[in-house]
């Protein structure tokens, strides 16, 4: 087979499950909405999610992200389901079951479980109008009927990525509705890639005493043995009610040395900038890193509320030794 048709074949199958993703998105409207404030409603439940086959794995996904985004869920097996995990649904519940012909086998004991506790609220995830679940569902969301990528149209491929998608929309929704932040998604992901990524300045700044603090009146004799002291690069300068008022940096002292010749007479307030950058202890250590680039510096002051109160050093050291680029 020539590499010209391999690359065909790829493209095919992406513009089929791209034209099934454009109908979803058409599909999207009333009970959608029902969807998402039944989930953001449920205070004395538990969100379960259950599915066969491909939808189960599915399923599996959704739980997953439903609750990296601040909606707690958990996958309920439909085949250990009939055989005593079915315990695990009580009132108050909302049972979300995926099954694209909604008549599985593994599904309709726990379709007829739901139905018989009008406590349970079941919303039913399936392309079939006519089928067991969509009829007993509280909340019924109609799948588009889609092409399959792949001779035949038999393979489980755009109805698959249909499904996907559906529950990435519903866990974004409720995650926006929620106001989860990046902070809170940082707390369920305290390890890899991910969390390098989602460092912020707070995690890697320095603090209390290892801030390279001076005051503003000092002399340059002192300021240079406190920057060689504090092995920093650079001082922050405050006054006596412990404003922040500027910054001097070793490279601004090397300047002053060479072309001020009355250099040691003078005070640091003389000489410091003034208004350093300071950002928030909030940021990403990455956006921190990019205004380093940008100014061409190597540190920055952090506050909390306030510029003029430093509660925070960092040196772009601290960022690059985090593995953060």
């Amino acid at each position: 087979m020539k590499n010209r048709n391999l690359i065909n074949i790829a493209k095919d199958v992406i513009k089929i499950e791209t034209e099934s993703l454009k109908k979803l998105q058409s599909s999207i409207g009333k009970s959608f909405e029902q969807i998402i404030k039944t989930i953001l409603n449920c205070k004395n439940g538990k969100i379960i999610i259950s599915g066969v086959g491909k939808s189960g794995i599915i399923g599996r996904k959704w739980s997953a992200t439903f609750s990296s985004t601040g909606t707690p869920s958990f996958f309920l097996d439909a085949a250990n389901a009939s055989h005593g995990d079915m315990g695990q649904v009580t009132s108050n519940d909302i049972l979300i079951l995926i099954s694209l012909s909604g008549e599985s086998n593994e599904l309709k004991n726990i379709i007829q479980y739901a139905s018989r506790n009008r406590n349970i609220k079941l919303i039913g995830i399936t392309s079939k109008k006519d089928s067991l679940l969509y009829k007993n569902s509280n909340i019924k969301f109609l799948l588009p009927t889609v092409k399959e990528a792949g001779p035949g149209g038999y393979v489980p491929t755009s109805s698959t990525t249909v499904q996907i998608a559906l529950g990435d929309a519903i866990a974004i929704a409720c995650m926006k509705f929620k106001k989860f932040s990046r902070l809170d998604f940082k707390k369920f992901h305290p390890s890899g890639s991910l969390s390098i990524k989602l460092k912020t300045v707070e995690d890697l700044m320095l603090t209390g005493k290892n801030i390279p603090f001076v005051r503003e009146n000092i002399s340059m004799i002192s300021a240079l043995k406190s920057i060689e002291k504090k092995g920093l690069g650079a001082l922050v300068i405050r006054d006596s009610k412990n404003n922040t008022l500027g910054i001097l940096t070793d490279g601004d002292l090397k300047r002053l040395s060479n072309y001020n010749q009355n250099f040691h007479d003078l005070k640091i307030k003389q000489v410091m900038k003034k208004r350093p950058i300071s950002v928030d202890k909030n940021i990403l250590a990455a956006e921190a890193l990019s205004i380093m680039n940008n100014k061409k510096i190597t540190s920055l002051c952090v506050h909390k509320n306030k510029k003029n109160k430093t509660v925070g050093f960092i040196h772009i050291h601290n960022i690059l030794n985090a593995n953060i680029s």
